[in-house]
């Protein structure tokens, strides 16, 4: 599996690699694993992990997707997603949560440098690069609406509750934003609210620059996954909420605006999941050769063997469409949008089959909490839901593919 990671990543990358594989197996797993009772406190205060995340800002992890000049970490930008993917990848081998929060700091900084106005950048990236705790978080969900949204379709029933209005020289925004990663801990938040009723989502959605002091902001409560639970997940609301006006991002047509955002997206979601995946091989692929029962090690029973054959097949599978897809991203192809869908929907379903095998293979050590292989299922349990479903995802691969016969599917029924 070693080869099949490395093959095709530029020197640069493989360097990047092997620093952050070191650093994840230096530092966080034996932090999970000795911390796992950590995860089940009902605190979330008390769960963020602080000292990973120093020292994935000293390694310089933190800051990818930061613009250079203001302290980021440079990466070339016609392998950027590639090289975000294989970041992620690694880093939630270690602990899915942990690559949340990163994650959403580069996505949101890639966002942030393309449609933020150079004022809002030199005030905020500095903050981000230079604070080890600055998290960030995209509040696009809302309680009445998530994965239907990611079709996209232009209706006015499918259009943002959370609203904002012009008043004088501000927006006042008001609503609530449900599910949002990063959102009990996130400093600074870009929101979405409805500015255009009755316009479409694509033609009537704003999207807004929100720190976490505003007046008017609540963190109302910390949403209690099952998994990934070193990433704390938010409810926001927002009562007379207002922000200047040139705290609006994009007016009305925030959602095509974030298209640069949202494939990379899906391919890094693919990636996490990947890790996962990779983390509950490499565990398992290790147990079973050590382990004995009936007398021999458990790899030399063959109902083992094709497990473990069926578990490494999923990983190359996914493994092979992730890299497609990503190289379609970065290529801006054509067919990157369908292959984006694939991958993410794709990992989310056979990555979860792999944490199966792995915590089966593990006998009744699978189930128990302190061995930490039931995590590894309710992380891969996670992906089957987040950045769309698994039947949106395919809505969207049919959508993308056959985009002038494909359904509708919302409004009122013709």
């Amino acid at each position: 599996m070693q080869q099949i990671i490395d093959r095709g990543l530029t020197e640069e990358q493989r360097m990047m690699r092997q620093t952050i594989r070191a650093f994840v197996d230096r530092d966080v797993i034996p932090f999970i694993r000795k911390n796992w009772q950590l995860e089940w406190d009902m605190k979330p205060e008390n769960r963020p992990s602080v000292e990973l995340l120093e020292g994935a800002h000293k390694i310089g992890v933190r800051t990818l997707g930061v613009p250079e000049e203001f302290g980021g970490t440079p990466v070339d930008p016609k392998t950027e997603v590639q090289t975000f993917a294989m970041i992620a990848e690694e880093i939630a081998r270690g602990d899915s949560g942990l690559a949340d929060k990163l994650v959403q700091i580069w996505k949101i900084s890639m966002l942030l440098r393309n449609i933020a106005p150079r004022h809002l950048q030199e005030r905020w990236f500095p903050r981000i690069a230079d604070d080890p705790t600055f998290l960030l978080a995209h509040c696009l969900t809302e309680p009445r609406g998530a994965s239907d949204r990611w079709l996209p379709y232009d209706v006015p029933e499918a259009m943002m509750h959370t609203k904002a209005a012009r008043r004088a020289n501000q927006w006042v925004i008001n609503g609530r934003k449900q599910f949002i990663t990063n959102g009990y801990d996130a400093k600074l938040y870009v929101v979405y609210a409805t500015t255009k009723p009755g316009a479409g989502i694509t033609k009537g959605t704003s999207s807004f620059l929100v720190p976490r002091d505003t007046p008017g902001l609540t963190v109302a409560r910390c949403n209690e996954t099952m998994g990934g639970r070193f990433m704390n997940n938010g409810e926001i609301v927002f009562e007379d909420c207002a922000v200047p006006q040139d705290h609006c991002l994009v007016q009305d047509v925030a959602m095509t605006k974030a298209g640069i955002y949202f494939k990379p997206g899906k391919i890094i979601v693919a990636a996490k999941n990947l890790g996962v995946g990779m983390a509950a091989f490499e565990r398992t692929a290790d147990y079973v050769q050590n382990y004995v029962q009936g007398g021999r090690i458990l790899i030399k029973h063959q109902a083992v063997a094709t497990r473990l054959a069926d578990m490494a097949t999923k990983l190359t599978a996914v493994r092979a469409l992730l890299k497609e897809a990503t190289r379609a991203v970065d290529a801006q192809s054509h067919d990157a949008e369908a292959l984006c869908n694939m991958a993410k929907m794709f990992a989310s379903v056979e990555i979860f089959q792999v944490c199966q095998h792995a915590m089966e293979l593990h006998g009744g050590n699978g189930v128990m909490l302190d061995f930490g292989i039931e995590k590894l299922l309710r992380d891969a349990s996670l992906f089957l839901h987040r950045d769309a479903t698994v039947d949106i995802s395919r809505f969207k691969i049919v959508k993308a593919m056959f985009p002038n016969t494909a359904g509708v599917y919302a409004g009122p029924e013709k």
